[in-house]
Parts: structure tokens; C-alpha cells; sequence
């Protein structure tokens, strides 16, 4: 939810003032839970990986460093005077 700017309402009574204080504090503890509630889902650690799962991400893994590798290279070839300083 991406904040919005709100005109700020006009209270005739410290009770107003109170009651809106409180439904911000619930407002606030519900967004908290809800935030760590995805916090903790973003970073739970995968129990029971195969020995095949292991060997799969780790070959995964090492074609994308393959694969970044050959594309920076190929952009420095082709751009790589872009890059380089020019001697005085």
C-alpha cells in the first residue's frame, strides 16, 4: 500500500484526538504483523533438500555466473571504448 497524502481532520475534543490515536496504533500493529509476517516467509530456510535438488541449484547456479560472465564480456567487447580513458 503506497501512502497517501491525507488532509489532516479537524478534532473539537481530546477524546477525538485519543480515539484517532488508538485506531493508528491498531492500524500500525496490524501493517507490523502483516510486514513481519512476510519478512519471516521471504527467509525461511528450506529443510530437506535431495542430494539431485543440491546438485540442480548448484548447476543452476553456475550456469547464470556462466551466462553473466559471457554477457559482460560480450558488452565490454562491444562497447568497451565507452570505457576506457583516453590518454593525455
Amino acid at each position: 500500500m503506497l501512502p497517501v497524502k491525507k488532509t489532516s481532520p479537524n478534532y473539537r475534543t481530546l477524546d477525538e484526538i485519543r480515539l484517532r490515536k488508538e485506531e493508528i496504533a491498531e492500524e500500525l500493529e496490524r501493517d507490523n504483523s502483516q510486514f513481519t509476517t512476510l519478512w519471516n516467509r521471504t527467509f525461511i530456510k528450506r529443510e530437506g533438500n535431495t542430494k539431485g535438488e543440491y546438485v540442480a541449484g548448484l548447476i543452476t547456479n553456475s550456469i547464470t555466473a556462466i551466462d553473466a560472465f559471457l554477457l559482460i564480456r560480450k558488452l565490454m567487447k562491444g562497447y568497451g571504448g565507452l570505457f576506457r580513458r583516453k590518454k593525455h
